[in-house]
This record gives C-alpha cells, structure tokens and sequence, in this order.
C-alpha cells in the first residue's frame, strides 16, 4: 500500500509516521509537507533511516503540488492544518486558506485519483465549550475561534465529499494532544520549557480551563486503529482518560521541575476562551482501541524528554517566537 502523509514533519504527523513505518515494512509511505515554522525537518532527516520512506515538500495549498503527491497513492491520512487558537485570532486569513481551501485540495485531489482511504485529522474543539457531560459524535458543532471554525468547516466539506462524491472519508477528532516534538507554542510544551529556563508561566484568566487530555502515541494509535477498522463516512472521537484544569497542569510542571510556585503568573484570559472539553470514546473504543498512558505518566515522560532534549526546542524559542508572544500576551 502507498500512504501520503500531509503535515507529517509536524507535532502528531511525524509521531504517526514513525509508527506507520515501524508498524508496516512493506508500506510505501510518503510525507507531504510545506516545512513551516511548526514543522522539523530533523524529523525527516530521522525517517530517511527507513527504506520505506520518501518525503515530497510542499503546501496543501498549492494545487498542482497536491494533485502531483497524491497521484499513484492508495491512502492518505491528512494532519496538514494551521493549529494554534491564539495565531488563530492574531490571523485568521492563514487559518481559512490553509484548513478549509487547502484540505478541499487534498479532498479533489484524492477524488480524482480513485484515493481507497482518506482519513482526515481533526479536533474536539469543533463541538466548542462542553457545560456538561461529553461530547459525541453526532452533537451539533459550536466553534469558538477562527481556528476551530475553519477545522469545523473542512470536517464537514471531508464529510461532503464522502456523501456527494463517495470518497472513502473518515474523520477523527481527537482532544488536546501533548507529548514529544510538540512546538513549544502550544501549553504544555510551552510550561516546561519556560520552567526549565526559570521564566514565568503564563497562565489564562483563572487557570480553571478544563481539558481532556491525551498522549500522542494514544492519539496515533488510535488513528491507526481507525485505518485499518474505520468505516467511510463516519465520524471517531478520540479522547483521553482524564480531564485536568490548566492550573492544575501547570502546578505538576512546576512541582516535578522543582520551581518556584512564584512563576506562574495569571494573565489577560484569551478572547472568547472556551472554558471545557470532553470526549466520549465509546465509539472508538469498539474497534478496539483505548488509551495505554495514564495523564499522570505521560506528563512524566513528557517533562522528561524536553529536559533532555533542550537543543531541539530552544532553536525554536527564538526571535520570531518572542516577537509572537509579545502580541500573544500583552
């Protein structure tokens, strides 16, 4: 089988591609991807090792270059995608042309050549602030920011192509994702690596921000398990085993890296911040799969792998990344 990866030099797609290609030898699998700021291309210097690797650069967005990767492919599985909430609202223009044009090409793309599989990567903050309860599958979606709006919209033109066109989607929405190679942008990352550096962590509104939290290898896993037992058209929810506010999140980072309680510092709260997720897994959990990490562990190993691995992520801790927080935070 040939797969083409989209966004696998990123966070979860480069995790994915290292199991897809220690998992299956004899699959052919290609990363596409545009290299940007959220992306390493160290990751794909690693996956050269494999014989059953190729990488092509390139943008979602870029027709021709999309059409020309998915031609003579079996399978795609489609992590490319603008990922952040506050770059989200600093700049939504990239959000929409990225995310929704962008995975339209991927979708006409693996349409006009016959694609048997498309499994599309999504998020649980497509069904927005969670009162009560979990979300499922079938929950009307209620997109907060510009960022889950334009995962919403390429959610439903994924799900349009598999009913007008009966291209072979499947979508999965998995809830917030931490572990290694995660760009230090996002939370957890961001915590450690500050509290490694003895800087303050800066903490939204109250900090009582609930999220569900999973590992990266859960959530990996779990999409492999949707590949190979997925049906087409419908939709797999893929949580973790704990819900955590952000406050309490951090207070682990501090307490494990033995710093200060003094660094964390509450800040303005993010425009329109949806204050809690949830997932039910029920669904997924009937192919087979459930979460092998507990949060507890996880965060342990994941504290200790950016504790080790200071040279990859302070190359990305530079200017342009300071420049950004400033905007981010002020």
């Amino acid at each position: 089988m040939k797969i083409l990866i989209t966004g696998g030099a990123g966070f979860i797609g480069s995790n994915f591609t290292g199991l897809m290609l220690k998992k299956y030898p004899k699959y052919k699998i290609t990363v596409f991807d545009a290299l940007t700021y959220a992306s390493n291309p160290d990751t794909i210097i690693e996956f050269k090792k494999y014989p059953n690797f190729s990488f092509i650069k390139g943008d979602i967005r870029d027709i021709a270059a999309v059409d020309k990767a998915v031609s003579g492919k079996d399978a795609v599985v489609h992590f490319a995608a603008e990922s952040h909430v506050d770059r989200s609202i600093l700049d939504p223009g990239i959000f929409v042309d990225t995310n929704v044009r962008g995975t339209m090409n991927m979708l006409e793309a693996a349409k006009n050549h016959s694609i048997k599989k498309f499994i599309h990567i999504s998020t649980d903050e497509v069904y927005g602030s969670v009162k009560k309860g979990k979300s499922v599958e079938t929950d009307m979606l209620e997109p907060t920011s510009p960022y889950a709006a334009s995962k919403t919209s390429s959610d439903l033109i994924a799900l349009a192509y598999f009913k007008t066109f009966n291209l072979p989607v499947i979508v999965t929405r998995s809830s917030n994702n931490f572990g290694p190679y995660q760009h230090p942008e996002k939370f957890i990352p961001l915590f450690i690596t500050n509290a490694i550096e003895g800087k303050d962590l800066p903490l939204y509104g109250d900090g009582k921000q609930v999220r569900n939290w999973i590992y990266v290898e859960d959530n990996c896993a779990a999409i492999e398990t949707v590949f190979r037992k997925g049906k087409p058209g419908e939709v797999y929810n893929v949580g973790g085993n704990v819900e955590e506010p952000n406050i309490l999140v951090a207070g682990t980072i501090i307490k494990q890296l033995k710093k200060p309680a003094s660094i964390m510092k509450f800040v303005k709260d993010r425009l329109a911040h949806d204050r809690r997720y949830a997932l039910s897994s029920a669904k997924i959990k009937k192919l087979g799969w459930k979460p092998k990490y507990t949060f507890t562990e996880a965060l342990k190993l994941t504290i200790n792998w950016y504790v080790i691995n200071k040279n990859w992520w302070s190359a990305l801790k530079g200017k342009a990344f300071k420049d950004y927080f400033k905007k981010a935070y002020k």
